[in-house]
């Protein structure tokens, strides 16, 4: 893989969080890190619990790396919750 498709990555994959931050109830902590991380790990939740459906952009599924991603902001988030 080289530094352009990683940074490509990276981009979509904070997309994908802060959008799906914006819409979950409880925000994802973190900033901009955060919604990265969110991003990459809805991805993958998202590819295991409804698999490649939807529009592909360099290995992300959109559709599902969104509802993964909404799913991971309301899990840390509420973990964030209930450590402050």
């Amino acid at each position: 893989m080289d530094i352009l498709t990683l940074l490509l990555k990276i981009m979509i994959a904070f997309i994908i969080g802060t959008v799906a931050s914006k819409v979950s109830p409880l925000s994802m902590p973190g900033s901009w890190a955060g919604a990265i991380f969110a991003g990459f790990i809805g991805n993958w939740i998202g590819m295991l619990l409804i698999g490649s459906w939807g529009p592909m952009l360099i290995d992300f599924s959109l559709v599902p790396a969104l509802i993964g991603a909404f799913l991971t902001a309301i899990v840390v988030g509420g973990i964030a919750k209930l450590l402050d």
